[in-house]
């Protein structure tokens, strides 16, 4: 139940204080417990005994300490040395701050491990909240069967990306390509006019775009810098960096390669300031063009050739109906309604509910999402199929990867952690994964739209039954 307990002493110092404080502001065992800790603190109380103290002492006593101020509201972990309890105090304090006591009592807390989620994954932690996890499958991908995981209380949706998989899986499975693979990041300088950014852009198509790979790959030993494209706008100066990040989602790496690389830069160019290490130009967790246009993290394109036959049998529906429909909304829709990657039915869907499973960060299902969906008639009377997805953006080692449930989930796929032979394979591998996940999902609900199906899916799988 430790957590961290050598830096436990640094902080007892703070809780000490408490001896100093008014006793109207404490309940009525603070004042012993001031005492016991002003002894404590004068004889130099180690780790350990802090937290024996601390397991002597009442929740109530300690929630009187977090009011006090004597132990921080954000570093109670820290400094009682019991992550579970710690969870269990903030909650009480909560609670009693807002006059709402067992407010939080369905929000469940026990049995987590928080010492993989302190530093890490969350702070000021009061529990942790359960999402169904489902799985859509089996589909084939590249020759080889999975069951993909998904996170979701959105009924129907599990069961619609089975169904896509299934017509996948029997028209031979799903094909997929990437095309590029790269993480950016891209900082704001400013200049004293545009003449002084446009000589920084010729130093870096000249030689400089050398110079700054050097410094950014000293700093990891799996971030490798691909380019440097500049944009000029007045005197701004953008610099988008783009970099291979091994099996990392890639974002903490290339932010440390690109704030090394402008020290070098404004070495050579003393005029110049930096704004902001994120521009906006990178473009993270916003819709943007430059996104859908050159990419960010991982370029995919998913593909399958589904039989007429497996079309009506499965999808209950014919080929020509699906591609009326993709062509009427997914295209021509999404133009009238001046959508940048939108080109799709319903690809966040799939993309959140695998993100939310398999650790990766939910708020880039923004730029994760961009998709463009083609259903095509062959010249044999099949659907061709595919789904183009130009920033799928994942990783399988670091942030939420560390969590057991989701560690789970990723093992399930067979893609947890780094591929010591060759780094970035996995994640790649995972972003092929959400790729023909997507493609199932699009196949299934524009089967549905197509023959009528959505709302009596949605009314039998989206309702619960009554009594």
């Amino acid at each position: 139940m430790s957590f961290k307990l050598a830096q436990l002493s640094t902080k007892f110092n703070r809780f000490t204080s408490v001896s100093k404080l008014s006793a109207r502001t404490m309940s009525a065992a603070a004042p012993k417990v001031a005492a016991d800790a002003s002894h404590a603190h004068n004889t130099q109380a180690t780790p350990a005994e802090i937290r024996e103290k601390f397991a002597k002492m009442s929740d109530a006593e300690i929630v009187a300490q977090v009011e006090s101020g004597a132990i921080r509201f954000f570093n109670i972990e820290r400094d009682i040395g019991d992550s579970t309890r710690a969870v269990k105090v903030r909650r009480d304090y909560v609670q009693k701050k807002l006059d709402k006591p067992n407010v939080l009592d369905t929000l469940q807390y026990e049995h987590y491990n928080y010492e993989e989620v302190l530093g890490q994954c969350c702070e000021n932690v009061i529990g942790v909240v359960q999402i169904p996890v489902g799985v859509a499958g089996p589909i084939a991908i590249d020759g080889t069967e999975y069951f993909l995981p998904m996170a979701t209380t959105e009924g129907a949706l599990v069961a619609s990306a089975t169904r896509g998989c299934k017509a996948i899986t029997e028209a031979g499975g799903a094909s997929t390509q990437v095309l590029r693979d790269g993480m950016t990041r891209a900082p704001v300088l400013s200049a004293n006019s545009a003449a002084e950014c446009a000589e920084v852009v010729r130093w870096l198509e000249a030689d400089g775009e050398a110079e700054v790979k050097a410094v950014f790959n000293s700093t990891s030993n799996y971030a490798r810098l691909k380019s440097v494209t500049p944009f000029v706008a007045g005197r701004n100066l953008f610099l988008r960096f783009k970099a291979t990040t091994g099996d990392g989602m890639g974002m903490n790496m290339v932010g440390k390669g690109t704030d090394k690389a402008l020290v070098h830069v404004l070495t050579k160019f003393p005029f110049l300031k930096v704004v902001a290490l994120s521009g906006n130009v990178c473009t993270d967790k916003k819709p943007s063009a430059i996104n859908w246009v050159e990419g960010r993290g991982k370029s995919v394109v998913a593909e399958a050739v589904i039989p007429r036959g497996v079309v009506e049998k499965t999808l209950k529906t014919t080929p020509e109906a699906i591609v009326e429909v993709n062509i009427a909304k997914n295209l021509v829709g999404s133009a009238v309604a001046g959508s940048i990657g939108g080109q799709n039915a319903h690809a966040s869907n799939v993309v959140t509910a695998m993100y939310l499973a398999l650790g990766q960060d939910p708020a880039q299902n923004v730029e994760s999402s961009n998709c463009m969906t083609t259903m095509e008639l062959t010249e044999g009377g099949d659907l061709y199929a595919a789904v183009t997805m130009p920033s799928i953006e994942v990783g399988t080692i670091g942030g939420g990867t560390i969590l057991s449930p989701q560690s789970a989930s990723l093992r399930l796929l067979g893609v947890k952690g780094s591929d010591p032979a060759e780094p970035g394979k996995n994640a790649r591998q995972l972003a092929r994964m959400i790729a023909s996940g997507v493609l199932a999902g699009e196949l299934s609900l524009i089967a549905a739209l197509s023959s009528g199906h959505l709302i009596s899916a949605h009314m039998a799988l989206n309702r619960k039954p009554k009594a």
